[in-house]
């Protein structure tokens, strides 16, 4: 099992989400996030004058997939979510060594 951790623009989230669900790729957990990366925040002007916002928003969306789903989750996201722009986002994975659904105690994969 993997951890898919995807840091996207949140105006690409029901894009993503929509494809997911196309592939058939159930359960996630989506979270409000703010940081930077590269692009190290952006300038705004208001008024006559400059300010930085350091703190970019962003969505975060955490899924845990089988194995041999990974490629299609990554490809999934990446495709849906690239504008070609700094800031797009990025994607990672991370190995899960086991879960545990706490309704009927099942382990592993079948808690997925």
């Amino acid at each position: 099992m993997k951890l898919i951790s995807a840091i996207i623009r949140p105006d690409k989230l029901d894009a993503v989400t929509d494809a997911l669900d196309k592939q058939h790729i159930m359960g996630m957990t989506v979270s409000d996030v703010r940081g930077f990366g590269r692009q190290k925040g952006q300038v705004e002007h208001y008024r006559g004058g400059e300010y930085t916002i350091r703190f970019i928003p962003k969505v975060k969306i955490d899924m845990v997939v089988q194995d041999e789903d990974v490629n299609k989750v990554m490809t999934t996201i990446s495709g849906v979510a690239r504008t070609g722009n700094v800031g797009d986002g990025k994607v990672f994975v991370l190995d899960v060594p086991n879960a545990l659904r706490i309704r009927t105690g099942e382990k592993g994969t079948s808690a997925l």
